[in-house]
């Protein structure tokens, strides 16, 4: 019997609203986007509320937590103004990122060691509001530590240097150092994420990692969906991603 813990898959729409915003337009659409993922296997749907609201805006958010079937994941830095919304929203999931107006993505974990004061009174709160609260860290023992003294019950592996790695060894060793993490977390009580710069050739590996219970992933799926359709394009990683959890 296979007794492999299931695996989830959420997708990031972010890149849609990317698309509409270089235009300023009121298209495409990212609940049409949630939609069309949620036919297509998303077990979520993650977007990203930026300070500078680049491309998600409070609109997209709140018509997908009124409109989506699963549930919603809202990515968001620890500033006052994103906790009030996500507090008046109330989203099945926050995830807590670091952020600069400056960079493309995010870029690195969260230091949940360097404000552990500060997170902790954040995932009290999102807590109360009935939140569950991830917190997006790098593969590093002291970060996880943290994670569970401020009371977070989920964190998301920063799974970057893996995807970035350009050769098999640098590849090899940051898989090992995602495996050390996982199993770090999973024993400090922690559910175990994963995500950025995940795709169709780099997914399955992570995805055999037991610990990890989901992955988000939005860049890949938004790329192949120009081609296939966002449906068969969410479709194919979910398929990927079964595939490598269960055999």
């Amino acid at each position: 019997m296979n007794t492999a813990r299931p695996i989830a898959l959420g997708v990031n729409i972010d890149h849609v609203a990317n698309v509409r915003q270089a235009r300023g337009t009121s298209y495409p659409e990212p609940v049409q986007a949630a939609l069309a993922a949620e036919q297509g296997g998303a077990d979520s749907i993650t977007v990203h509320l930026r300070e500078d609201r680049r491309h998600i805006n409070e609109r997209d958010v709140e018509l997908l937590a009124a409109t989506i079937q699963t549930h919603l994941n809202l990515e968001m830095a620890v500033t006052d103004e994103m906790l009030a919304f996500a507090e008046a929203l109330k989203p099945a999931d926050c995830c807590l990122v670091p952020e600069r107006r400056e960079e493309l993505t995010t870029e690195g974990g969260l230091d949940v060691a360097g404000h552990e004061s500060r997170l902790r009174h954040t995932c009290a709160r999102l807590a109360e509001a009935g939140i569950r609260v991830s917190l997006f860290v790098d593969p590093d023992v002291a970060q996880l530590e943290a994670s569970a003294r401020v009371g977070a019950p989920v964190v998301e592996l920063h799974t970057g240097r893996y995807a970035e790695a350009t050769d098999r060894n640098s590849r090899a060793a940051a898989l090992r150092e995602l495996q050390e993490a996982a199993s770090r977390a999973y024993a400090l009580g922690l559910i175990v994420h994963g995500g950025h710069g995940l795709h169709y050739h780099n997914v399955q590996p992570v995805a055999m990692i037991p610990e990890i219970v989901e992955l988000n992933i939005g860049h890949a799926i938004v790329a192949r969906a120009i081609f296939t359709g966002l449906e068969t394009a969410v479709h194919d990683m979910k398929r990927l991603v079964l595939e490598a959890r269960h055999g």
